[in-house]
């Protein structure tokens, strides 16, 4: 199936992959028949393969419903999106609706999935960020002219995940590895390991990802890999994880710092891309 240009992200997530898709792609393996990716997020990465058969997976069970919707109901969703409105009063009355978890509930699918969008395109840096509750706190952006329904991209994403076999999760990122069978390719994102005490940011989901996770996800490659199941995973360039992945095949790459509320310290960063396998 031919590559479709406009098939790319549809909410902006912390840690999202777009800007490092030139590092990325060259170390990729040339043939993919299956695809997995654990920690779903944005998804440029399966954005960009555009493969037809991929396992995906997220702990947010909001944003999978969004990309559910999208496959399963684009026309009520672009209908739904198309009725919001950019102002603080407005953005304040939606993005306090999860706080009555009844009536959240209650709320159809697709109501839930174009707030999220909504919130996504109208909130402070397009920071999708949950407090210890689950409840959405990111404050209002103040945008002229938000993109809210972008249209185009939206139909496309939902064209193509119409036309491919892709399983959506939303559990433990062990269950959705237990799905891959010999011969697959996962690319794994996790929350970051933090690069200092202050860096830690995992609030795109109430709970953390300590280094106990970590560890837990790196046992979870040791089994990929004794299976015959390829794998490349980005974290943060931390001695931490490079001496938990020492036995792999690590590439230093450079990123940009985009989420620090001070515009100063948003510089680059070093990450590290983690293989189990060469350059083909």
């Amino acid at each position: 199936m031919a590559k479709n240009k406009l098939v790319a992200p549809v909410v902006k997530w912390v840690g999202g992959k777009r800007q490092l898709l030139g590092e990325i792609t060259p170390l990729l393996p040339k043939r993919i028949t299956s695809y997995c990716e654990p920690f779903l997020g944005g998804g440029a990465v399966l954005f960009s393969i555009q493969p037809t058969r991929a396992i995906v997976n997220d702990l947010n069970s909001d944003l999978i419903t969004v990309y559910k919707v999208i496959r399963d109901d684009i026309e009520k969703l672009l209908e739904e999106l198309k009725r919001h409105e950019n102002t603080p009063e407005y953005f304040y009355t939606i993005r306090d609706m999860d706080r009555d978890k009844e009536r959240y509930q209650s709320m159809s699918e697709i109501e839930r999935a174009s707030r999220l969008i909504y919130l996504n395109k109208t909130c402070f840096n397009g920071l999708f960020r949950v407090n210890s509750s689950g409840e959405f706190n990111s404050p209002f952006g103040h945008y002229r002219n938000p993109n809210i329904v972008n249209e185009p991209v939206l139909r496309a994403v939902s064209k193509y995940f119409n036309a491919s076999h892709i399983t959506f999760c939303n559990e433990d990122f062990s269950q959705t590895l237990k799905r891959v069978r010999k011969g697959g390719f996962v690319y794994l994102d996790p929350p970051y390991d933090p690069v200092s005490d202050t860096a830690s940011f995992t609030g795109y989901n109430k709970g953390g990802f300590g280094k106990d996770e970590q560890i837990r996800l790196k046992e979870c490659c040791d089994e990929l890999t004794k299976n015959g199941i390829r794998f490349m995973l980005s974290n943060s360039a931390t001695g931490f994880i490079k001496e938990l992945y020492k036995d792999y095949d690590i590439t230093i790459v450079k990123a940009k710092r985009a989420i620090n509320a001070d515009a100063s310290k948003r510089g680059s960063i070093e990450e590290v891309l983690v293989r189990n396998y060469g350059k083909e």
